[in-house]
């Protein structure tokens, strides 16, 4: 039986870790041994504080070598199911079920089915967040794929630095973006490019482009955990990271918007210090 139990090894999940840690709780964490591969893949940060203009390669490293530092060992057998069984939970893995009192949710939101080399050029013109990369587009091409009408809000925001701004409604409803943005409505079919983005292929063209923005929206995390109340993709969560499900935390991207690092490390700091503040509430109830 784990004090805490952490899904996922991006900033949310890392840094929920190492503040476990700290504070002497016995925990497991689930997720990939080369952390987040949002972060190893992006090419430069300029907004986390004290790592100016940080590679995300480098960022990527950072963390895990905290994590190391302080006794954190990633597990990277898969969970497929948590359960709530009372005063803790069951999850079920690929081939073993652990038990824990509690749960951070730290999973990130989970993309569809990638576009032709999507996943080869991440971080080479392929970007999920157009805030976090717009400025280094500045003068330059991009093309935003937005699943949804909040997406248009993105495209708005990069015509502040690009030359020029496609964007690409996967949706039937109106769109309402700025003078400076080109809608296109052509289906998507594949990311060209061998080192670095060079073109979007779509059903009636070739797009000649510098970068490929893809926003999803993702799977309900419902899935993971049956009975949680979710918004959208999204977990709902209150200030201390709890969801509606008692001692069952959510942090980082799954807990919705804006998907940034720090926002998601500060996130998993809460979430960390609430499961454990938590757990002594059990222990006096016991």
């Amino acid at each position: 039986m784990y004090d805490i139990a952490i899904i996922g090894t991006g900033p949310a999940g890392l840094e929920a870790a190492i503040t476990a840690k700290v504070r002497n709780k016995d925990v497991i964490v689930f997720g990939s041994k080369e952390s987040s591969i949002k972060v190893s893949k992006a090419h430069t940060i300029l907004n986390y504080l004290g790592l100016p203009e940080v590679a995300g390669a480098d960022m990527s490293r950072a963390f895990l070598d905290h994590a190391a530092s302080m006794g954190v060992e990633i597990t990277e057998e898969q969970i497929t199911a948590i359960y709530a069984m009372g005063d803790n939970f069951a999850l079920q893995g690929a081939e073993n079920m652990y038990e824990a009192k509690t749960v951070i949710l730290a999973t990130g939101v989970v993309a569809a089915k990638p576009y032709p080399n999507e996943e080869k050029l991440l971080g080479s013109g392929v970007s999920y967040c157009a805030t976090c990369d717009a400025a280094l587009y500045k003068g330059k091409t991009a093309v935003i794929i937005g699943s949804s009408p909040k997406e248009e809000e993105e495209a708005d925001f990069m015509t502040e630095y690009a030359a020029k701004v496609y964007y690409i409604p996967l949706y039937k409803d109106e769109v309402h973006t700025n003078d400076k943005v080109e809608v296109l409505h052509e289906k998507p079919l594949e990311i060209l490019g061998d080192m670095k983005v060079e073109k979007l292929k779509t059903d009636q063209r070739e797009i000649e482009t510098d970068g490929v923005f893809v926003l999803r929206e993702a799977v309900a995390p419902g899935q993971l955990v049956p009975g949680l109340e979710t918004d959208g993709p999204h977990v709902k969560v209150n200030l201390d990271m709890s969801t509606s499900i008692p001692g069952c935390f959510a942090a980082g991207d799954i807990a919705g918007l804006p998907y940034q690092y720090i926002k998601a490390a500060g996130q998993g700091n809460v979430a960390a210090l609430s499961a454990v503040n938590y757990i002594t509430q059990l222990e006096h109830k016991q």
